[in-house]
C-alpha cells in the first residue's frame, strides 16, 4: 500500500531542492496534502478491475454496446505531469454485458496510475476482454499531455489518440469504422 511518510518526506526534500523554504506559512502542511492527494490519484494502483466486472447480465442480443466520451484524468510516468481527456469504448457482447458505470470504472481504475496513455489504452482493453469475454474490443483515448503543453515543446490544445482493437475488431475495418461513426456523432 501508499507509503504516507515517505511522500512527505519526498515533497519535504523536492521543495527544499528547488529552493523553498519548508517552514513557511503556505508550505507547512504542503508535504501531508500531497501524500493525501497521491491517494487519491494512484489509488488505482490498488484496485482491481475484475471486482467491477464481475456483475453482468444476460444479453438477448450481441450487438455493439458503445461508451463514449468518459472522462478521464491520468498522470505522464515520465515527468508525473497530468495527461486527461476522453475514453471511448465499444465491445461486441458474446451473451453477456456489463453495466456501463463498470466501464467508466475500469477506465478510471487504469486512469488512476502514472502510465503511458499507449499502455493505458491496452489495459483498458485487455481487461474488458479477460473479463467480459465478448467477442471484441476496441478502445480510444483522446487526451491533451500537459508535459507537452506547458513544458518542452510548449504546444497547448495538441491531442494525442490511441487505438487498441481485440478480436474481430482487429481486422474488421467495417466495424472499426461504425465504432468510429459511432463515437463522432454528438
Amino acid at each position: 500500500m501508499m507509503d504516507y511518510e515517505k511522500i512527505k518526506a519526498g515533497v519535504k526534500l523536492l521543495l527544499e531542492g528547488i529552493g523553498e523554504d519548508v517552514n513557511r506559512e503556505g508550505l507547512l502542511e504542503t508535504p501531508d496534502r500531497i501524500a493525501r492527494m497521491c491517494a487519491e490519484i494512484y489509488g488505482g494502483l490498488y484496485e482491481d478491475p475484475a471486482e467491477h466486472l464481475r456483475k453482468q447480465f444476460a444479453a438477448e442480443r450481441n450487438d455493439m454496446v458503445v461508451e463514449k466520451d468518459i472522462t478521464f484524468y491520468s498522470t505522464c510516468e515520465h515527468h508525473l505531469l497530468p495527461f486527461y481527456g476522453k475514453a471511448h469504448i465499444g465491445y461486441l457482447p458474446n451473451g453477456k454485458v456489463v453495466g456501463l458505470s463498470k466501464l467508466a470504472r475500469t477506465v478510471d481504475i487504469y486512469a488512476r496510475r502514472p502510465q503511458i496513455q499507449e499502455k493505458m489504452t491496452a489495459d483498458i482493453a485487455n481487461a474488458l476482454m479477460k473479463h467480459l469475454e465478448p467477442r471484441g474490443v476496441i478502445v480510444v483515448l483522446e487526451a491533451e499531455h500537459t508535459c507537452m503543453t506547458m513544458r518542452g515543446i510548449k504546444k497547448p490544445g495538441s491531442k494525442t489518440v490511441t487505438m487498441v482493437t481485440t478480436g474481430v475488431f482487429e481486422n474488421d475495418e467495417k466495424l472499426q469504422d461504425r465504432f468510429l461513426r459511432l463515437i463522432r456523432e454528438r
